[in-house]
């Protein structure tokens, strides 16, 4: 059964397309299931790996899923990357938020339409829209576990306390089992002492919760989006693809061990000799 994870991050320009695109793309070279859900009506996700070109007014998108107009099944497309599908959107995403208002259980859509298909995929990854609106809601209530990219920068922490109070309102009303699966931190400028101050606060603070690898501030990154290509693809050798493998294989281990201790709570306990 997939795991499903939702990138979050209520600000944007803080890596959340690229780190989505590219971890998703990570996880698919190490022969993993992956499935990227473009949740954002810019369809950033959806250009990022070469898909927006083949979009036009006839394709299915995740908007049809999400209004339950068609099966997420028929809205998946194969990016031409091994192990690695897309749920594309387009700009009509935006109108979901409306037209979501009065539906019953209108928190749930995404997590319904994500049942048909989630044996499918060893990951599933939401990339959320950058506002913790209804569309980011459903990708909440959907998940099994959030990662929150952090850029590394003052302002960016303002927000980070704001979320993880959306977090915890979606725990305890709709999504009791939600987890954080970690924090990332992005754009990391090792020549500035601030990216430095900001990431010592961040694992003061949150400890475990962060992962290891940070993502550096990258050029090649910028351009690979560009080319339509994951950075696996554009540039398999810069220090921004490096850091992506390293934290796909921090993703995996931890999920790994989740999946051992889960196990190993719901072995039955070894009868006592008389």
């Amino acid at each position: 059964m997939g795991k499903v994870i939702a990138i979050v991050n209520q600000k944007g320009g803080v890596g959340k397309t690229t780190t989505t695109v590219n971890l998703a793309a990570s996880l698919s070279l190490a022969d993993q299931r992956v499935l990227l859900i473009d949740f954002d009506p810019q369809g950033n996700a959806s250009s990022a790996v070469g898909m927006a070109q083949n979009l036009d007014e006839g394709n299915l998108t995740i908007y049809n899923a999400l209004l339950g107009e068609a099966p997420l099944s028929s809205v998946i497309k194969p990016t031409g990357i091994d192990h690695l599908d897309l749920a594309p959107a387009n700009p009509h995403l935006a109108g979901a938020e409306i037209e979501l208002v009065s539906a019953f259980a209108r928190e749930a859509k995404m997590k319904a339409a994500i049942s048909e298909i989630k044996h499918r995929y060893d990951f599933i990854f939401i990339d959320c829209p950058p506002t913790l609106g209804l569309l980011t809601v459903n990708a909440l209530t959907a998940a099994d576990s959030v990662i929150v990219p952090l850029q590394a920068e003052y302002f960016a922490l303002e927000g980070l306390g704001q979320l993880m109070t959306t977090i915890g309102l979606i725990r305890q009303s709709l999504n009791p089992a939600l987890e954080i699966e970690g924090i990332a931190l992005t754009m990391f400028n090792s020549q500035l002492k601030l990216s430095h101050e900001i990431e010592t606060e961040v694992r003061t603070h949150f400890k475990e919760q962060v992962f290891k690898t940070v993502i550096p501030r990258n050029i090649k990154l910028s351009e690979c989006t560009s080319f339509g290509k994951p950075i696996v693809l554009y540039d398999v050798n810069s220090k921004g693809c490096v850091a992506y493998l390293d934290l796909a294989r921090e993703v995996l281990e931890k999920s790994r061990m989740r999946q051992v201790q889960a196990e190993k709570s719901a072995a039955p306990a070894p009868e006592l000799g008389v």
